[in-house]
């Protein structure tokens, strides 16, 4: 091993400089799973790196590529433009761009309306009445479990919860100290659908529903 190439270094199989990785020794246990032979793996380098690119949030730099991958930021460099080059030539609804500094795979701008239909379908129509009862009641006793939920409504709560955080209505605020439960709150934009700037400003709910003192009936134990 020549003094070039120390141990945690990749040499990569391209024209740059390899980008250097933690080794073994270096890492924590459990942190970081071993990386097999990208070659041994189906599509090689190309499909790894493409699997890299589906599943991140905001744009990446080739070093971090490069990285994930160990493999050199020229040989990330060819890969990207290979992508680029077969998303462009076989029509395909997304593409690959670099944005920021980075890359990240997008939908491509003509399909707008198509994606616009597919996102807002369903969002704009109304809650049923088992979410309103749900979420009243997540307004009114948060934060709360879904056991808790259920306890009161006397059903199963937990499609209508899941609806609820789909909507971006309800959001889990941790657990119970006690029981461990998943607690759950309501979220801003559940502020904003009802023009309020604080959970305060929520009316009382004692002239509408004067059977909600049932709820402090309830025996601690129930989550």
């Amino acid at each position: 091993m020549s003094d070039e190439e120390q141990p945690g270094e990749s040499t990569g199989d391209g024209a740059g400089p390899a980008v250097p990785v933690a080794s073994k020794g270096e890492r924590k246990s459990g942190e970081v799973s071993e990386l097999p032979d990208l070659d041994d793996l189906p599509g090689g380098p190309r499909a790894a790196l493409e699997a890299v690119l589906m599943v991140v949030d905001t744009p990446v730099e080739e070093v971090q590529l490069a990285a994930a991958l160990d493999i050199t930021v020229d040989r990330v460099t060819e890969l990207l433009a290979g992508l680029v080059a077969e998303y462009d030539n076989d029509d395909r609804g997304f593409e690959l761009r670099r944005v920021a500094g980075g890359w990240r795979i997008y939908s491509r701008a003509e399909f707008s309306p198509v994606l616009e239909r597919f996102v807002l379908d369903g969002q704009t129509s109304k809650l049923s009445q088992a979410a309103l009862e749900t979420l009243a009641i997540v307004a009114y006793r948060q934060p709360v479990s879904r056991a808790r939920v259920s306890a009161v409504r006397g059903v199963n709560v937990d499609a209508v919860m899941r609806t609820l955080v789909t909507r971006g209505l309800v959001e889990d605020a941790g657990n119970d100290p006690e029981t461990g439960a998943t607690l759950y709150v309501t979220t801003q934009t559940f502020l904003h659908k009802l023009g309020l700037t604080s959970l305060d400003e929520l009316p009382s709910l004692a002239p509408f529903l004067p059977e909600i003192d049932a709820l402090d009936d309830f025996p601690a134990g129930v989550s």
